[in-house]
């Protein structure tokens, strides 16, 4: 049995490994947001798909995980690859549209939207209370989005259905045999990018930019931030107790409204500052609900 110092230690690291893990996607939502600006966002979701699903690839023959059985071949994987889809797509147009400072913040509801999907799809009871802190998070989303402001730009809602995607696409990966491993999730969500960026790409119809150096190497930079992002975060939630790990996802806000203010020279303005607190609150207070929900149930 482990000693208070020994949990300690490992809630410490935890924290750590999230807290690496959401400045790397944060990195990597910069670094696309850089590419975006000169090459099409259909190439750059095929160039960073192709990349990706290689380096996936090989990371599950490496670990002797196969990419293609019978467990890969059911609803819930074509459903995870629907909504992979429109996540990937539709962020990936947020961020090279709308400053990534609005992006972010409005990503941080998707802890709360998995609890309405846990609701809806595993039947997992939700109290009243619980309830009202959705109803406040998701009116927090609201405050950053702002529909029926002056100063209201539809571009914001690409960064609604991206999180909607996500969700989506994480409630699907619930639902799936633990047997999939996530080597194969990994290859199989970036061989989604190929596809939408393809899709996006003919639609768009948008020349492709023959690639420079610097946008080869920014697009690497992109893929290497994003691969140690999901191995820090899979590290994470491995070590130490999840209850005190988790609530360190709601640090990417800071890393990225720090990049986009200071690399992007993105401007902050109330409702943002109003939305992404109440959305945060509101985040942390159905965390830790549940903690006191577990406890007394292990205390029954």
């Amino acid at each position: 049995m482990k000693n208070t110092t020994g949990v300690e230690r490992e809630n410490l690291f935890g924290i750590l490994w999230m807290t690496a893990a959401m400045a790397a996607f944060a990195i990597e939502d910069a670094f696309i947001k850089t590419v975006t600006k000169h090459l099409p966002v259909g190439q750059v979701l095929i160039l960073f798909g192709v990349f990706g699903a290689l380096v996936f690839a090989l990371w599950a023959k490496r670990v002797g995980a196969p990419l293609f059985n019978a467990a890969v071949l059911n609803r819930f994987m074509l459903l995870r690859a629907v909504f992979e889809f429109f996540g990937r797509l539709f962020h990936m147009l947020a961020l090279a549209l709308t400053p990534m400072s609005s992006t972010t913040a409005i990503l941080q509801a998707a802890p709360i939207l998995v609890v309405i999907g846990a609701s809806a799809f595993f039947s997992e009871r939700v109290p009243l209370r619980i309830w009202l802190a959705i109803v406040v998070g998701l009116l927090g989303v609201l405050v950053i989005v702002r529909p029926v402001a002056g100063d209201f730009s539809a571009l914001s809602l690409l960064a609604v259905v991206g999180t909607l995607g996500f969700v989506g696409r994480d409630l699907a990966t619930r639902a799936l045999s633990v047997s999939v491993k996530r080597e194969v999730l990994g290859f199989y969500g970036f061989s989604t990018m190929v596809f939408a960026g393809a899709c996006f790409a003919a639609w768009d119809a948008k020349p492709f930019v023959e690639l420079a150096g610097n946008q080869l190497a920014t697009i690497g930079a992109a893929l290497i931030a994003g691969i140690f992002g999901y191995t820090a975060l899979m590290t994470a939630m491995r070590t130490g107790s999840i209850s005190i790990v988790s609530p360190f996802r709601y640090t990417r806000l800071i890393f990225g409204v720090s990049i986009g203010v200071g690399v992007f020279g993105e401007q902050l303005d109330l409702p943002m500052f109003v939305g992404g607190a109440v959305v945060i609150g509101a985040g942390l207070y159905i965390w830790w609900q549940g903690k006191v929900a577990s406890a007394q149930a292990s205390g029954a």
